[in-house]
């Protein structure tokens, strides 16, 4: 979908939201292809506004016609706390995601520090070695002049002009015994220091592969249960549960158009900001899936992540990370390219595409695919290329 017919589409919509009775609700059933508020295909699973719980603290409530429901409740009520309970599980899961991305990165660092101090400990024992060859060859010259020191010989020596002579080399050999063993005992620092800290590295090593499988053990929990609600409802439910979710984003859409934020948001691409777009919008229709930074499947951060990349900008890897360490610029000012970070934990992100519209991967079980830029609880927006 091009970026000028999600436009096209945006307008469209808005204006029919415009004519619509109060409180109608209009959805287009048929799961990734419906059409979102603002003419754009809506994350299926856009949280509210609330807070975002922690992995694996999530409680599992009953789901469709289980013990909590109550008697001759209306099922469009039943399936929206139904749609309600599976958003705060996929919350939990990105949270977890991201911290899975953060451990992995810290991880993936920590090997590469202790790669890189393991060369320069064989680098220094090497040095030592030789340093330690240098020092033995010194002695047994010592040894082999009968046992004197240089200046004993020079002074019980007969002719003066080579005392002259020599004196100028005895100095210049005491300076390189002296620098000599300077280099040996900073070697052996060196050493000790490089030894300290691979161990240390090591530690923060496994310490982050321990969280990186908490966070995995996490997302797999709040999955299942996700999986569990679901798998407890007929086709047609599905698909009313699919239309509330689309429903749920195109109300928050709606009233971020309502505040008038669109009007003052028209700034134009950069280059790489282009490219940027340009490469996101490709990967539309690709699978999301967490911890995956392409080519063939996304997470939300993975995404940015390559498209930056792309145009030729290396960013942080996950979207607490980009929020965290990019610029930041007010909505007002936001340019297609510009990240737009979600949730109050930073847990989401997607990539501002223009004219009211955000390119992004949503969650498991959904595609990348286009979305209303308000769709979802917005913590604000940084610039890559600022």
């Amino acid at each position: 979908m091009s970026v000028g017919a999600a436009v096209c589409a945006l307008v469209c919509a808005q204006f029919a939201l415009l004519v619509a009775p109060a409180g109608a609700a209009r959805a287009e059933p048929g799961g990734p292809g419906a059409k979102a508020k603002g003419g754009v295909r809506t994350s299926p699973a856009a949280p509210g506004p609330g807070k975002t719980e922690e992995p694996g603290k999530t409680q599992e409530p009953g789901a469709a016609g289980g013990p909590d429901e109550a008697a001759g409740e209306d099922p469009t009520a039943r399936l929206e706390k139904l749609r309600r309970r599976i958003e705060k599980l996929h919350d939990s899961v990105e949270s977890a995601t991201e911290e899975y991305n953060a451990a992995d990165e810290r991880a993936a660092k920590q090997r590469r520090e202790i790669v890189r101090l393991a060369r320069a400990i064989v680098r220094t024992r090497g040095q030592l070695d030789d340093l330690r060859d240098r020092t033995g060859a010194m002695a047994r010259a010592q040894y082999r002049g009968g046992g004197l020191p240089p200046s004993a010989r020079l002074v019980l020596g007969d002719d003066p002009e080579d005392f002259l002579r020599d004196l100028g080399l005895l100095h210049k050999g005491d300076q390189a015994a002296k620098g000599l063993i300077a280099k040996l005992r900073t070697a052996n620092e060196d050493l000790g220091e490089y030894a300290d800290e691979a161990t240390g590295r090591w530690a923060k090593l496994e310490s982050d592969r321990e969280r990186k499988a908490e966070a995995k053990k996490d997302i797999e929990a709040e999955l299942a249960k996700a999986e569990k609600l679901e798998s407890r409802l007929e086709a047609d439910e599905l698909e009313r549960l699919r239309e509330l979710e689309d429903e749920a984003a195109w109300a928050r859409q709606a009233r971020w158009l309502e505040s008038g934020v669109l009007e003052e948001i028209g700034r134009r691409a950069s280059a790489r900001g282009r490219k940027a777009v340009g490469y996101a919008m490709a990967q539309i229709g690709k699978d999301y899936e967490w911890g995956a930074e392409g080519p063939g499947t996304f997470d939300c951060s993975g995404l940015t992540l390559r498209a930056w990349e792309a145009a030729g900008l290396r960013i942080p890897r996950t979207s607490q990370e980009q929020w965290r360490l990019l610029p930041r610029v007010e909505i007002t000012d936001m340019r297609p390219g510009d990240l737009i970070v979600y949730k109050g934990d930073a847990s989401h992100v997607g990539m501002y595409v223009g004219d009211g519209v955000m390119v992004h991967a949503p969650r498991t079980g959904r595609q990348i695919t286009t979305a209303g830029a308000g769709s979802l609880p917005i913590l604000g927006v940084v610039r890559p290329d600022a």
